[in-house]
C-alpha cells in the first residue's frame, strides 16, 4: 500500500503549525470555562452566581457578526497574522488582571473583564480558522483541522490541572500571570509564520465583506444546496451533543461518585478523543471528506447508545469506562470529518465571515437544544432519553446522501475547484 500520501501530509510545516494554532485558541476557552469557576468558588461566590458566569460565552455563538471585518482590513502584519496579533496580544494583556481582582468586591468587573476575555478569544478563533483554511491544501484538511483540534483539547490540562495545582501553592495573580505566559506560544507562531498567499485581493469595502460571503455561498452552490448544507451543519452533531449535555448528573443518577466519575472520565475520556480524532485525520486522506462523513457519523451514533445501555445496566466502573472510552471516540472521529467539511466550504476571499458562521451555526445546538434535555430526561428517563438522542442524530446522516454520497459529488462544490 502507497504511504506517501500520508506520510507527506503528517510530516510537514503546515501540520505542525496546526499544533500552536490549536494550543492558542484552546487556553483562553478553558481559562473561562473551568479556571474561572474554581477561582470564583474557592473564594466564596455562590453557584447560582457562577452558572450565570456561562452567558460569558455568548461571543463563541455571534462571532460572524464581527468577522467581515477580519476579512475586509488588514493590519500592518497582513490580514491574518495582523489581527493574531492583536488578539492574542489583548489576551496575554487582559488574563492577568483577572488576579489583581477581589470576587467578594469585584464580581461585576470580573464579569465584564470575562466577557472581554471572551471576545478576544472569539476573534482570535474567527483568524485561526481562517488562516487554517487558507494554509492547509485540500487533502490535509481533515489532518490539519484534528490537530488543530485535538491541541485545543490538550489546552485544557493547562487551565484544568497545572494552574489549580499552583493554586495551592501560589497566590491567585501568579496562577492568572502564569497561566497567561502560556499565550506566548501563539504570539510565537504568529511572529515566525508567513501570512497566506491568496489568489484573489481582499473585499474592497465592509459592505462587501459583509454582504458577498453570503452571495458567493448561495451563488456557488444554489439555494437548495445551500439550504440543504446549512440543515447539515445543524444537525450532524445535534445527537451526540443532546447526549453528552448531562453527562455528569447522569454518572451521579447511576451511583457513581464523583471520584470515580472525575478518574474515569478524566483518563477514559480525553485521550481517546484524541487518539480518535487523529486516527480519523490519518484516515480522511483515503477515504476522502464524503466517506469519513458516513464512516465516522456512524461511530458516533452508535456511541450514544452505550449511554442507553449504561441506564439500563446502572453502576458498573468498567462499563462506564467503556461507555466514555467509545463516546470520546466517536465525537474524535465524527469532529474530525465535520471541521474538515465546514473548512472545506469556505472560500478563501471570505474565509474568516463563512468559516465564522458556519462554526456558530455548528453550536446553536449546543445553546438552544441542549437547554431542553433537562426536561426531556425528566419526561422520558434516561434510558429513552438516549434513544430519542440517537433518533435526532438520524437527519444528519440522512442528508448525507445529498450534501456527501458515498460515491458521488457533494452537493456543495468546494471553492477552489472553482478558481
Amino acid at each position: 500500500m502507497n504511504n506517501g500520501p500520508i506520510r507527506q501530509a503528517l510530516f510537514n510545516k503546515r501540520i505542525f503549525i496546526c499544533i500552536f494554532t490549536g494550543f492558542s485558541s484552546g487556553l483562553p476557552l478553558y481559562i473561562l470555562i473551568s479556571l474561572l469557576p474554581a477561582w470564583l468558588r474557592s473564594e466564596g461566590v455562590d453557584l447560582k452566581a457562577i452558572g450565570l458566569f456561562a452567558l460569558i460565552q455568548l461571543p463563541f455563538t455571534w462571532k460572524f457578526l464581527w468577522a467581515p471585518l477580519f476579512d475586509r482590513y488588514s493590519p500592518p502584519l497582513g490580514r491574518r497574522r495582523g489581527w493574531l496579533f492583536i488578539s492574542q496580544a489583548a489576551l496575554l494583556l487582559s488574563i492577568p488582571v483577572f488576579g489583581w481582582l477581589h470576587p467578594e468586591l469585584d464580581l461585576w468587573t470580573i464579569a465584564y473583564l470575562a466577557v472581554a476575555v471572551a471576545f478576544f478569544s472569539a476573534s482570535q478563533d474567527i483568524v485561526l480558522d481562517a488562516y487554517r483554511r487558507e494554509l492547509l491544501l485540500d487533502n490535509e484538511l481533515g489532518l490539519g483541522n484534528v490537530v488543530h483540534v485535538n491541541a485545543y483539547k490538550i489546552a485544557s490540562l493547562i487551565p484544568g490541572s497545572l494552574s489549580l495545582i499552583l493554586a495551592d501553592y501560589l497566590p491567585w495573580s501568579s496562577v492568572f500571570l502564569i497561566t497567561a505566559l502560556f499565550m506566548l506560544l501563539g504570539l510565537a507562531m504568529t511572529l515566525f509564520v508567513s501570512e497566506p498567499a491568496l489568489k484573489q485581493g481582499a473585499p474592497k469595502t465592509l459592505r462587501a465583506a459583509v454582504v458577498e460571503p453570503f452571495q458567493e455561498f448561495i451563488g456557488r452552490n444554489g439555494v437548495q444546496s445551500a439550504l440543504l448544507v446549512l440543515g447539515f451543519i445543524f444537525f450532524y452533531k445535534l445527537g451526540d451533543s443532546m447526549a453528552t449535555a448531562l453527562a455528569t448528573p447522569f454518572y451521579l443518577d447511576m451511583g457513581f461518585s464523583k471520584t470515580e466519575i472525575g478518574l474515569v472520565a478524566k483518563n477514559a475520556g480525553l485521550w481517546p478523543s484524541v487518539i480518535g480524532g487523529l486516527l480519523g485525520g490519518i484516515w480522511m486522506i483515503k477515504l476522502g471528506i464524503n466517506r469519513a462523513l458516513w464512516l465516522f457519523g456512524l461511530v458516533q451514533m452508535v456511541a450514544i447508545l452505550g449511554f442507553a445501555w449504561l441506564a439500563s445496566v446502572g453502576h458498573s466502573l468498567l462499563w462506564l469506562g467503556i461507555v466514555i472510552s467509545v463516546e470520546a471516540l466517536g465525537v474524535g472521529l465524527g469532529t474530525a470529518a465535520f471541521v474538515a467539511f465546514i473548512a472545506y466550504t469556505t472560500h478563501p476571499l471570505y474565509t474568516a465571515t463563512q468559516f465564522a458562521l458556519f462554526t456558530s451555526l455548528a453550536a446553536v445546538p449546543r445553546t438552544f437544544a441542549n437547554a431542553a434535555t433537562g426536561y426531556l430526561v425528566e419526561w422520558f428517563g434516561w434510558e429513552h432519553f438516549f434513544l430519542f438522542c440517537f433518533v435526532i442524530a438520524l437527519p444528519g446522516m440522512l442528508l448525507l446522501f445529498k450534501v456527501a454520497p458515498w460515491n458521488g459529488q457533494p452537493a456543495i462544490v468546494s471553492s477552489r475547484d472553482i478558481q
